[in-house]
């Protein structure tokens, strides 16, 4: 039995790494895009604070230990994943910061990957996090940095929600690491872009510069490049990239490696990594199609997000700005599922759509399109995220 997988994301390597450590023969086809969502993701593994628990993300946070016991065991005991907790702001309003606290308790108590939570005053989260503002009088700057102080004043509570069981997680460093454990048991990877072959109805694999790679099955896990691939096979999923700017700063001779995640809940964010690298994202922009640039207004909207609530990061360096495509849906939910063949035996398998959570529940999404790839329980209810649900309004 030989499986192609195309596209080496974060999904893509999880589902070849599943498939060759099951003994299959398997393909993993890099277009290498520039913009690749996994390349330029922050890597927050924390899907308890937002406003909905998707399911694949809870379920993906909880894969994490099992997937790194088994990479040390192929030689890959190092990804940047650290558990570091996260510091979840609370709305000034107290209606809104007990209903905060209530949702993010009620999750935790139902699952034990998210650790415990309590509530920690701001000075506490400055010791935490030194470069918060030591109050919680946000939108004010030091020495005279006044950068979008008026339409970045955040009004939050003094008391902050600490959630230990957050993670953190360097994408390219996983991805790199799930690739070379595959190859470690037979997996072989093809440069180029891919186009499904066909023969009637039916796939037969994949043609890449002008290779015919036969296959049993495809997995299609091509993020943003996706639409590309399966329309020319007949087969829409309307995934569209979504331009995500994300900026790393660096303070000089800080230890910032056990800083803990901060959510403001305006949908930015902060985190850290162990070489003095505070990370601070992201824009979200839908309309943008492919467009790799850095723009001013994305770096200003990053920015004054970031200092409006640690502006300890007033005498940062700018070490680069990311960018990356999330692959996005209309409906904002994950498309995870065969399209064609028979649930025993697919010819084509989808995973994508996992927008600004893929690297936390993209390996977990790779693990279930190789499962059913290969005809096995996927591990997860894959209904809600039928590739197909969006076939009536073609």
């Amino acid at each position: 039995m030989r499986i192609v997988v195309v596209g080496a994301g974060i999904v893509g390597a999880a589902a070849a790494y599943e498939l060759a450590r099951a003994g299959v023969e398997t393909v993993l086809v890099d277009a290498a895009h520039e913009g690749r969502a996994t390349s330029a993701g922050a890597g927050i593994i924390c899907p308890w604070s937002g406003r909905v628990a998707e399911p694949l993300a809870v379920a993906g946070a909880g894969y994490y230990p099992d997937l790194l016991e088994a990479l040390a065991e192929d030689g890959q005991d190092d990804v940047g994943y650290r558990r570091v907790g996260a510091l979840v702001l609370l709305p000034a309003d107290g209606s809104e910061a007990a209903q905060v606290r209530e949702r993010v308790s009620a999750r935790a108590a139902a699952d034990p990957h998210a650790g415990e939570v309590r509530v920690v005053g701001a000075s506490d989260a400055h010791r935490m996090f030194p470069a918060l503002a030591p109050a919680q009088t946000h939108g004010d700057r030091p020495g005279g940095h006044a950068l979008g102080a008026a339409r970045h004043r955040h009004a939050f509570a003094k008391d902050v929600l600490h959630l230990s069981g957050a993670a953190r997680l360097d994408g390219r460093r996983l991805r790199s690491a799930l690739v070379s454990a595959a190859e470690r048991h037979g997996l072989r990877v093809v440069g180029g872009t891919a186009r499904v072959e066909a023969r009637g109805a039916r796939v037969r694999g994949v043609r890449v510069d002008g290779e015919v790679l036969e296959a049993d099955t495809v997995v299609a896990a091509a993020g943003s490049w996706s639409p590309a691939l399966l329309e020319p096979f007949g087969v829409r999923v309307p995934v569209v990239p979504q331009r995500g700017q994300i900026v790393h700063l660096g303070l000089s001779g800080t230890d910032t490696a056990h800083w803990p995640v901060v959510l403001p809940g305006t949908g930015h964010y902060l985190l850290t990594f162990d070489d003095s690298r505070v990370v601070v994202g992201a824009t979200r922009e839908s309309g943008t199609g492919f467009d790799h640039r850095v723009t001013a207004a994305g770096l200003a909207e990053v920015l004054e997000a970031a200092m409006a609530v640690a502006p300890g990061l007033a005498r940062a360096t700018h070490l680069e700005t990311r960018v990356g495509f999330r692959p996005t849906t209309p409906d904002g939910q994950p498309v995870v599922g065969t399209v064609s063949g028979t649930p025993g035996a697919p010819e084509l398998v989808v995973a994508n759509g996992l927008g600004s959570g893929g690297l936390t529940a993209g390996p977990f999404a790779g693990a279930v399109a190789a499962r059913l790839a290969l005809g096995r329980e996927p591990g997860i209810d894959t209904g809600p995220y039928d590739p197909l649900r969006f076939a009536s309004s073609a």
